[in-house]
């Protein structure tokens, strides 16, 4: 054995023990004769001292010793005079009388300290560095404990962790598929899987009626904070069951891991809201609800009063921001600026002032009267004090989603989106389907195997954008950890599902025949859900980007940098997988 104990393990219980320890050195000081070397592991960090009156030759090696070096020593434990409190081993320190230099270690490109000097490209580049740093870490700790959680609240209820294939068949409709070139079939391709939904539907016709897997899952798409390539579900999938069955049993998973990861526990029900009335009120179908500022529309009040902008808008509307009043212009330009930023597209932005005497003072005074600001204040419910800030635009949808980013920057300046404060809530009723303008067709807007509410079902040939899924999301903190739906389980319905989405029964019976084929023998009622697994934990650990609960993330244009990919193949490899590279200008 090369340890006897971790560098996180020792206490003043253990002073006089003989032990020995590994490592990579943290940092080293030197201090007259003596040489103190902080040593760590993924356990923690112990004091290592040398002492050049008792041991001269052995202080010299150790004072030749560079930052990440690994080595092993063995000596006493000994109860430190000047104590730290910061680390768990603070009170001990291990008198060496012996060092083994196990590998040498170049200067890291950066300080592998929680306070790094490496900037995000370095640090990808030499991940492996990275994961050495206390914060990447935990991160990957917290990640291991939430699997093992999970795994073990559904094993409690019964489902089976099943495997499903990684090479499968394209489904072009959705996010764009990785494509995998089959040697041993030229010309034909796998893809790599979106998501297990169609094997997992499988799974229940042949019985097993609850069926988990943390499953890899990959989307050539474009990439944000939330988003990577490839990432992990927790994919789920259950038999004879409605919409409340499976609600009940992941909002008692998310409570689970509440009380388990966190020492959170929450008693009451989660909040639900129907997607019309997110959009509505907050012009997001992943509403941030831990603050208010739910939007008024202010078409009926501010319409109509020779204010060009807003009589010309289909849509008008704000939010309150209690206690803003303060804002200098200075801010409320800085806000004007950030909702005319291309990626939110708005035209500019209307404020107004509630004064102490409860007056309104605006940026558009000359058109209103003082009767009508009023009007306005009390729509708002608004108080001296308060600042109203509106939004205006010829469509209503893309004006309530501008109107949804300048709530959340509010939201941010205010400090209400405290990220150890969690407000949990289902959104329910999403249309079932939604309008493709380049297209010019219906688009699902889950995917094509949702099943309409039962008593929306007539509507699919009348009022066909007017259906609702039987499908639900959980948003928690503005943030979409995972969603589901009850499934389409009758062969005709699903055949109707496709006509209506643009499917030739010819297309649909070679992409999804398998499917259809096996309704033919019996499929019984089913639904699921699947918990993005990088978003839970991104959460739970209050990061702002998903990688940095990744070992091995990619970018933000979706590349490696640290083994290189993707890239070129070598013209043998070409040649063998019968393919021709014709890049276009």
């Amino acid at each position: 054995m090369f340890r006897t104990y971790t560098c996180g393990e020792l206490r003043i219980s253990d002073v006089n023990k003989q032990v020995t320890l590994t490592g990579w050195v943290q940092r080293s000081r030197k201090m007259g004769g003596m040489t103190f070397i902080d040593l760590r592991d993924r356990y923690g960090i112990t004091q290592l001292v040398f002492n050049e009156e008792s041991n001269a030759e052995l202080c010299e090696r150790a004072n030749k010793l560079g930052r990440e070096f690994v080595i092993q020593v063995t000596g006493t434990v000994n109860e430190r005079f000047s104590k730290n409190a910061n680390i768990s081993t603070g009170e001990i320190e291990i008198i060496v009388s012996e060092l083994n230099v196990l590998n040498a270690s170049a200067t890291p490109p950066f300080t592998i300290e929680d306070n790094t000097d490496g900037g995000d490209d370095i640090r990808m580049k030499y991940r492996y560095l990275d994961l050495r740093r206390n914060a990447v870490r935990s991160n990957l700790e917290l990640r291991h404990k939430m699997t093992i959680e999970v795994r073990k609240y559904l094993d409690e209820l019964g489902f089976l962790e099943v495997e499903t294939p990684i090479l499968i068949g394209s489904t072009p409709e959705g996010a764009r598929d990785f494509v995998v070139p089959s040697r041993m079939n030229p010309g034909q391709f796998y893809a790599l899987p979106q998501s297990p939904q169609l094997f997992k539907q499988l799974l229940m016709v042949s019985g097993f009626d609850r069926y988990f897997q943390i499953a890899k899952c990959f989307r050539d798409e474009d990439l944000r904070a939330d988003r990577q390539p490839e990432f992990t579900q927790i994919d789920c999938e259950m038999s004879f069951v409605e919409q409340e069955d499976v609600i009940s049993t992941f909002e008692g998973m998310a409570k689970h891991l509440f009380r388990t990861i966190r020492g959170i526990e929450l008693t009451e029900p989660f909040k639900r809201m129907p997607w019309s009335e997110a959009m509505r009120l907050y012009g997001s179908d992943k509403p941030d609800i831990r603050f208010g500022m739910e939007f008024v529309e202010l078409m009926d009040i501010l319409k109509g009063h020779g204010f060009p902008v807003f009589d010309e808008a289909a849509y008008v509307g704000g939010i309150c921001a209690e206690g803003a009043a303060s804002y200098t212009r200075k801010q409320l330009d800085a806000l004007t600026e950030f909702v005319k930023k291309p990626q939110i597209g708005a035209k500019g932005m209307v404020y107004a002032r509630v004064e102490a005497d409860g007056s309104v003072k605006s940026s558009v005074d000359k058109f209103y009267t003082q009767e009508v600001l009023q009007q306005m204040k009390e729509a708002f419910g608004a108080k001296p004090g308060d600042l109203i800030l509106i939004l205006s635009g010829p469509d209503a949808m893309k004006t309530r989603k501008q109107l949804n980013e300048l709530r959340l920057e509010m939201g941010s300046q205010l400090g209400l989106r405290d990220k150890n404060t969690f407000a949990c809530l289902w959104v329910v009723d999403f249309p079932l389907f939604e309008w493709d303008e380049e297209k010019q067709r219906f688009m699902a807007m889950h995917h094509p195997f949702t099943s309409p509410k039962p008593e929306d079902i007539h509507l699919l040939d009348s009022d066909t954008g007017a259906v609702r899924a039987n499908a639900y999301d959980m948003v928690i903190n503005g943030v979409e950890v995972g969603g589901g739906s009850i499934r389409i389980h009758d062969s005709q319905l699903q055949n109707k599902m496709f006509e209506l989405l643009g499917f030739t029964p010819e297309r649909a019976q070679e992409q999804f025949g398998f499917l259809m084929d096996a309704f033919k023998y019996g499929a019984p009622p089913h639904g699921g859900l699947a918990y993005g697994l990088d978003r839970w934990v991104s959460l739970f650990a209050g990061l702002d980007s998903i990688r940095d609960c990744i070992a091995f993330p990619k970018n933000n244009s979706g590349r490696d940098v640290m083994s290189d990919a993707p890239a070129a193949l070598d013209p043998s490899q070409l040649e063998e997988l019968n393919l021709i590279v014709d890049i276009k200008e």
